[in-house]
């Protein structure tokens, strides 16, 4: 079992930058494709940014440019460091693992963490 806790999410204004962090238990970490999501009061829950396990990026059309997405397998931490934010940034933003075994697999979320963005 995988738990994953993200941190550091908080109330910015427009133009300001945040950066979150998510912490993975156990010793797969390095394996796992991890991502960010998040979902907006009365939206359904999108994808922001992804890694894969060998450093692949993928990208949210509405933050490319401004969001970084990054890990550090030492640590069992995944990241996203977000610049320029936006008010339609705003949303509750969640930690997401992936781990593809040769039949299926397996996915894990986080909690979330707030992000508010002021205008």
């Amino acid at each position: 079992q995988v738990q994953l806790v993200e941190s550091w999410g908080g109330l910015v204004q427009a133009g300001g930058s945040l950066r979150l962090s998510c912490a993975a238990s156990g010793d797969i970490f390095s394996v796992m494709a991890m991502a960010w999501y998040r979902q907006a009061p009365g939206a359904q829950r999108e994808l922001v940014a992804a890694i894969t396990s060998s450093g692949t990026l993928t990208y949210a059309d509405a933050v490319k440019g401004r969001f970084t997405i990054s890990r550090d397998n030492a640590k069992n931490q995944v990241y996203l460091q977000m610049n320029s934010l936006e008010p339609e940034d705003t949303g509750l933003y969640y930690c997401n693992a992936v781990r593809r075994l040769i039949v299926n697999s397996q996915t894990y979320w986080g909690q979330g963490t707030q992000v508010t963005v002021s205008s």
